[in-house]
């Protein structure tokens, strides 16, 4: 889920970088210091957004610099488990897909597609269902359940772990088809009655 955040931190602001506003050197610290992070609390760190630095400095003995409170808002992705989530697969592997969720790519297993025998192709880029003929390739639209997370502290990348093995979870092409395949049993149903 993507969210703003509004937090506050503390910017040393170097005797050098005096001449430039305070809000922009302080906006140049903070993004080096968060954007593309990770952590556990605010998930993947996209954007630094509106940095408002307290013009009152600090001064430390035998430090020239000056360190300032500043507020400001975050841009972050941070995915929940159980949450449906929307994607493009972006890699074929010889054990599933990588699907591109956000800022990051997570990893729909195998064992995790279907419950039909799989066929991989990573030269042609294709996961292939033996008896539906239902295929995945790079560039397909899915629906997936985010089932596994592991988001470490100062790792550039966290883990994350999808299925789509649930009614109405798959490439978009099979959601419709199942759609279209539950309306017309519901009306086959009440014709019956």
């Amino acid at each position: 889920m993507f969210q703003i955040i509004e937090v506050e931190d503390v910017v040393r602001v170097e005797p050098l970088d005096f001449s430039e506003t305070l809000n922009k050197m302080a906006e140049k610290v903070l993004k080096l210091k968060y954007e593309s992070t990770l952590s556990p609390d605010f998930g993947y760190v996209i954007l630094i957004i509106g940095v408002k630095a307290d013009k009152v400095g600090k001064i430390l003995p035998s430090d020239g610099a000056t360190y300032h409170t500043v507020t400001f808002k975050l841009l972050t992705y941070l995915p929940k488990l159980q949450e449906v989530v929307e994607g493009e697969v972006v890699e074929i592997t010889d054990f599933g897909a990588f699907i591109r969720i956000g800022p990051t790519d997570a990893l729909l297993h195998l064992s995790q597609i279907t419950d039909e025998y799989l066929n991989s192709d990573v030269r042609q880029g294709l996961i292939t269902a033996q008896q539906s003929n239902r295929v995945i390739n790079v560039g397909t639209r899915m629906r997936v359940r985010v089932t596994a997370l592991s988001l470490a502290r100062g790792s550039s990348m966290g883990k994350i772990g999808v299925t789509c093995r649930q009614p109405f979870l798959g490439a978009n092409d099979w959601i419709e088809e199942d759609l279209k395949k539950s309306s017309k049993d519901t009306s086959n149903k009440k014709e019956s009655e």
